[in-house]
């Protein structure tokens, strides 16, 4: 049975405030305990005066699309979201909520003060919460995580049905993080949720795991890595290549190139399309496909294109 509870009473964290004493007295043996990343960066001195455009940019590695007044970045710590998990509720204002610097490492912390203060062994989530592609509404995802494996794999188990399974890997941090939210609420004063009856899953004492970065999409898996305004861009441009991912069948540059009415063959390792070479559509279908233009070509009115080597 799974027993879910946020406790209440818990005063204002401020830099410096032991997040282990105010937790200690609701965990026991084999709980998860999950925390927002603002009590964490609260705690650890995250709060900063600072105007919130200039410190999302400062937090910002790469945007990956922009909407009007909203950007979706990369943050420092390779988790895409909104606004780059900068904050401007909950502090006085002219004050911003910085997201922690090393949510794995608070987590690990976190976990070896409740060992040292608690006398008990449990696991950590730092949360935050951020929006997903295709679906409205937000939940909260896990940023940290010391003592659990963050995401499960169950490729090449065979199901009931005697089906093998190929791509089927929950991300039980995550999960984890949405089952806390519901507890915790957004104006309840609740930064704490414990989960209780999951004890099989807490890693023995001084093993943390893993961590919640082996959640991150790494650059060019991703097939969502730029906004759809940012890839025509970018194509255009010629930049950020790696967002495109890695380089694509001959077969599917041919049907990109013919769905823009540039006729296309493949033509043994290569593609020849019936446009001069600089028919700026081809040079950006060319490298959104991770092809490039033959530098060898003599020909003005077709152009050859090669698999990058």
């Amino acid at each position: 049975m799974l027993e879910v509870f946020a406790p209440e009473g818990i005063p204002e964290v401020t830099a410096g405030t032991d997040l282990a004493e105010l937790a200690a007295p609701f965990v026991s043996e084999g709980d998860v305990l999950v925390v927002t990343s603002k009590v964490v960066s609260k705690a650890e001195g995250r709060v900063v005066e600072r105007d919130r455009e200039q410190a999302i940019r400062d937090e910002t590695v790469r945007v990956v699309a922009r909407r009007g007044p909203t950007s979706i970045v990369e943050t420092r710590l390779g988790v895409v979201m909104a606004a780059a998990g900068v904050d401007a509720s909950n502090v006085a204002a002219g004050r911003v909520v910085l997201l922690p610097v090393d949510p794995d490492a608070s987590a690990r912390r976190l976990r070896e003060s409740l060992a040292a203060v608690a006398g008990v062994n449990v696991a950590v989530i730092v949360t935050d919460t951020a929006g997903r592609a295709w679906r409205h509404g937000q939940t909260d995802l896990a940023l940290g995580v010391a003592g659990m494996v963050p995401m499960e794999s169950f490729e090449g188990a065979v199901d009931a049905y005697g089906n093998t399974l190929a791509v089927t890997a929950p991300a039980v941090a995550d999960e984890i993080a949405g089952i806390a939210e519901v507890a915790t609420g957004k104006l309840g004063g609740r930064p704490f949720t414990v989960l209780r009856g999951l004890a099989d899953r807490v890693l023995p004492r001084g093993d943390h795991g893993a961590g919640a970065r082996v959640l991150v999409r790494e650059a060019g898996s991703d097939m969502f890595g730029l906004g759809s305004r940012e890839a025509v861009v970018a194509a255009l441009a010629g930049r950020d290549r790696q967002a495109f991912g890695a380089a694509a069948a001959a077969e599917d540059l041919v049907r990109a190139l013919t769905e823009c009415g540039l006729p296309a063959a493949l033509a043994g390792d290569t593609v020849r399309v019936d446009v001069a070479r600089s028919d700026l559509r081809v040079t950006a279908l060319a490298f959104a496909h991770g092809w490039d233009v033959d530098a060898d070509l003599s020909s003005n009115s077709t152009t050859v294109l090669a698999p990058l080597s």
